[in-house]
């Protein structure tokens, strides 16, 4: 009997089996149609739930508003659920084909808050310790919201594969998370009496375009957790909105187009296609790793000397290493970084933030390059100590971009730190220990690449002094970094072509490298559009605020537009057109003019026809 009922057994199974697979080909189009159906509600889901879990977490509720808030998010959750299980059974080749581990791992916890969905919480369970985990309302919101998050970003990128302009989707992606968080910065829990919407829209736009001018006191107006979505927003805008979306989407799924990975690949100057997801990974494991090693540098600078408990020591340290790498200039201090009791310490709290400005300033390009480089001779060295044949050596370890931001930079850095301290000797400096001053003088020359920090108030510099910064606010830090700025990569690039015009060559050659013709036109009308762009907003800002001095309106222009962040102290005096002036410039700034014209101009096609040259006259 036991081996009839075994065959009985099999051949149910592969009636069952028969049957299933024939149901998935007789009905392929509607589970395609309902597949993606799904997906979209999928999608619509996790915005939903992103901006329900925000209300719910920022905002006090009355009982039945929180029963509200709890059933929409139950409603999104059985969205992620249905969405999940249908992909299990009805297009499981395809979910097999496209998902990678971890996005099956994400699948696997939203399936584990069905039990509690389903089934009422047992007065008696098996298992206690179970029983907690899977009931309790954070872990499930967890789960929910971190599913929102992967969809979400999936989204994003499947939008990408619509061939949208990508300079017009970047733009886009900046300002829907400005937007977004001033919203969300006005909700009570973020702020101590509250904000209006005109500064929320400022800060919000301050943040995300890592600039750091804010017309109110930050420390005084947010709420830890003010504090903390202020650090994500700064976080979001120094990595860039498509890093984090990219970097979710490629992970978690792996199933992004060719379309996609290119433009991806093209934003963050990825080599190859097929390293996108690495240098992603380089680009986040950088970033955390310098933010984390800042972090606790700061702490021991300040362990004890600001009357602080902590835990508020701690959320000091950390907020200011990610406020320095990302170039925000942001402080949740009294007084910023020119507080007296930093001002009159040892001063090591200075070196550190002028190295992770440094670090965030100088581009992810170079970093990676730089750990390229880094392994290369730990290789070397480890061969040679143990007598094993060489490798074969790359024809430079260190590509021209590099070479040409370093010596760039470093020329750049001596050069001010040396004028600043000339100038500032007897001035802003004046009472100061010699050591204080060289390292006040170092510090104030990487602040107005873009950093936006203040250490001695720039409002006493001398006018000298003033126009030195606003060069460097104009220059900025290097390309694909935390900095703003034309770049320093533009002004290389330019000097280098007016070297080759004074020599009277027709190319502009560098490290036995001819730069392409298009990066010389590129940094042309970079710097070109920088300067109109200027003039417009001085002139502008000028006009809507007459009663205020004309040298502290232009260096606020300059601040603002080259995302730097400094002020001689006239930004919580301007009135709500000129601060919606400037968040325009901020975001341009940051964006990019020049990308954002040609995400609306798009590539056209030169005709085919060859017109006569001649010269214009230039002399």
């Amino acid at each position: 009997m036991k081996p009839k009922r075994k065959e009985r057994i099999r051949q149910t199974l592969r009636d069952w089996s028969y049957r299933y697979n024939r149901f998935v080909i007789d009905f392929q189009p509607g589970i395609r149609f309902v597949s993606r159906f799904l997906d979209v509600a999928a999608f619509i889901s996790s915005v939903i739930c992103i901006v329900s879990g925000t209300v719910y977490v920022g905002f006090d509720h009355s009982a039945t508003e929180a029963g509200h808030l709890n059933g929409i998010i139950r409603l999104c959750q059985i969205a992620f659920i249905v969405r999940v299980l249908f992909g299990l059974l009805l297009t499981s080749k395809e979910t097999k084909r496209d998902a990678r581990i971890l996005k099956w791992i994400v699948d696997c916890a939203i399936l584990l808050t069905l039990p509690a969905l389903l089934y009422p919480r047992p007065e008696n369970p098996w298992i206690p310790a179970l029983e907690q985990l899977l009931y309790n309302r954070w872990f499930i919101y967890s789960i929910v919201g971190s599913y929102a998050i992967v969809e979400f970003s999936y989204g994003i990128n499947k939008i990408v594969d619509r061939k949208i302009n990508p300079s017009l989707m970047l733009a886009t992606s900046f300002l829907f998370f400005i937007i977004i968080g001033s919203f969300i910065l006005m909700m009570p829990k973020c702020t101590v009496d509250g904000i209006q919407y005109t500064d929320s829209l400022f800060v919000s736009t301050s943040a995300i375009c890592i600039t750091g001018l804010t017309p109110i006191d930050v420390s005084a107006t947010f709420t830890p957790f003010g504090l903390l979505v202020l650090a994500l927003m700064i976080q979001i805008g120094g990595l860039g909105v498509m890093t984090f979306t990219s970097f979710f989407a490629l992970f978690f799924t792996g199933n992004n187009s060719v379309y996609s990975q290119v433009v991806v690949k093209d934003m963050i100057y990825s080599k190859t296609i097929s390293s996108v997801l690495s240098t992603l990974l380089y680009i986040l494991g950088f970033t955390l790793a310098i933010e984390l090693i800042g972090t606790i540098a700061i702490f021991l600078s300040v362990h004890g000397t600001l009357g602080m408990s902590l835990e508020e020591e701690l959320i000091f340290s950390g907020f200011h290493s990610l406020s320095a790498f990302c170039n925000a200039g942001f402080s949740n201090i009294e007084g910023g970084l020119s507080n007296p009791a930093l001002l009159y310490s040892n001063q090591s709290i200075y070196i550190v933030a002028s190295l992770l400005i440094f670090a965030g300033g100088i581009g992810f390009p170079i970093l990676v390059n730089f750990k390229t480089a880094f392994f290369r001779h730990i290789q070397r060295l480890y061969r040679h100590l143990f007598h094993k044949s060489r490798l074969r050596e790359p024809a430079h370890i260190y590509d021209m971009n590099t070479k040409i931001v370093m010596l760039t930079t470093v020329i750049i850095f001596a050069l001010s730190s040396v004028l600043f301290f000339v100038f500032e000797y007897d001035n802003s400096l004046a009472g100061m220990s010699l050591y204080d001053k060289i390292v006040q003088s170092v510090f104030n020359s990487f602040v107005p690449r873009s950093s936006g920090f203040s250490s001695v108030n720039p409002a006493g510099f001398l006018n000298i002094t003033i126009i030195m910064m606003a060069v460097l606010m104009w220059i900025g830090g290097a390309s694909q970094s935390t900095a703003g700025g034309i770049k320093v990569n533009t002004l290389a690039v330019i000097l280098l072509e007016l070297k080759s015009t004074i020599t009277g060559k027709d190319r502009v050659v560098v490290y036995n490298r001819t730069i392409a013709q298009d990066s010389v036109r590129r940094a042309c009308a970079v710097v070109t559009l920088s300067i109109l762009a200027y003039v417009f907003y001085s002139m502008a800002l000028v006009a809507l605020e007459p009663s205020l001095p004309v040298k502290s309106l232009l260096f606020e222009a300059a601040s603002a537009l080259f995302t730097v962040g400094s002020s001689l102290g006239v930004t919580d005096r301007l009135s709500d057109p000129s601060k919606i002036l400037l968040c325009t410039a901020m975001f341009l700034g940051r964006v990019g003019i020049i990308s954002m014209l040609i995400g609306f101009a798009g590539q056209r096609r030169e005709p085919p026809v060859k017109y006569p040259v001649d010269n214009v006259i230039i002399n």
